[in-house]
């Protein structure tokens, strides 16, 4: 049986996605915080799989009922966040019923253009990982996804970090050319904001705020600023209190190139090994665009590929 939510089957449904996806297991506190309170939730779109009273699968579709940004509902859209099915469970169809009550879902609310699983800002990841989840990948392209394109997660390991001698004299160049790279202070922390809000897309302005209104300290965010005008920024810690996490980060357009990027991201690393942490990850890049070039020559290594996938509903 395909059912959608009721209260009472949070621990079922944490327990199940665990036990189904144990490289990606979630909490209490994520289910609340990326599903329950998600401004887009609806108890509809929390589908559940069910087996003689058993839950053996589930999935979370969404669509917009509050835009990232200004007016935009993005009407055409809706999103595939997660879905799984319990090992014990599987290749009984319970998958593809499962996404085909996801597609009457979208349908009722008159959604064309169906995305797993880029969906801002509330994602689990940014797309499948063909490697971990082989049947997963099989399943969704029997649902009839295809590719768009393929991001990477990577990993550097922090310890005995040092800035090397390149970086700083680059860094002194454009110090020269009056550039400052430094911790964010309160005078600038609207001009950060509005910096995002022009070069960037919504979902990085909204991480921003949500970091800084969570007690994520000022020093956590460097930015790079010429006089007043602030040209690019980065953060760690900003996402669900986890320090070594990295990101977002960015310069503006006009400046890529000139290496403020490069000294942005080796100051921040170099102050996350000083707050003592180990490791610096994050979950998302073009590993073959310029962003994942600069990682991979600052020592980050790719630890997973993910699949971002889109379907067209009739």
């Amino acid at each position: 049986m395909i059912r959608t939510y009721h209260s009472g089957d949070e621990a079922a449904f944490i327990k199940t996605w665990n036990e189904s996806m144990p490289a990606d297991g979630i909490t209490e506190k994520v289910f609340i915080n990326r599903i329950l309170t998600d401004a887009n939730f609806d108890p509809d779109g929390i589908l559940i799989a069910e087996e003689e009273g058993r839950m053996v699968g589930g999935l979370v579709a969404i669509v917009r009922k509050t835009p990232m940004s200004g007016t935009d509902l993005e009407p055409e859209n809706g999103w595939v966040t997660a879905f799984f099915v319990h090992p014990d469970a599987r290749r009984r169809g319970i998958g593809r019923r499962l996404m085909d009550a996801a597609d009457a879902f979208f349908r009722k609310h008159h959604r064309t253009t169906i995305y797993f699983a880029s969906y801002a800002p509330n994602y689990f990841v940014p797309g499948i990982d063909r490697d971990l989840y082989p049947a997963g990948a099989a399943l969704l392209e029997a649902a009839e996804f295809t590719k768009l394109y393929q991001c990477a997660a990577m990993d550097k390991n922090l310890v005995g970090f040092s800035i090397p001698q390149d970086v700083r004299e680059v860094e002194a160049a454009r110090r020269k050319e009056g550039y400052v790279v430094e911790n964010l202070t309160l005078p600038y922390v609207s001009s950060v904001i509005g910096f995002n809000n022009e070069e960037f897309d919504p979902d990085w302005t909204r991480a921003i705020r949500d970091a800084l209104k969570s007690d994520v300290p000022l020093s956590n965010v460097l930015i790079a600023r010429r006089g007043d005008t602030v040209v690019g920024f980065c953060i760690y810690g900003g996402y669900d209190g986890v320090g070594e996490r990295f990101g977002p980060f960015g310069v503006a357009e006009s400046l890529r190139g000139t290496g403020l990027g490069k000294v942005l991201l080796y100051r921040c690393l170099e102050q996350m090994r000083h707050d003592g942490l180990h490791t610096a990850w994050f979950l998302w890049t073009g590993e073959k665009e310029p962003a994942g070039h600069l990682y991979l020559r600052a020592g980050f290594t790719v630890t997973r590929r993910f699949d971002v996938m889109k379907k067209i509903l009739d």
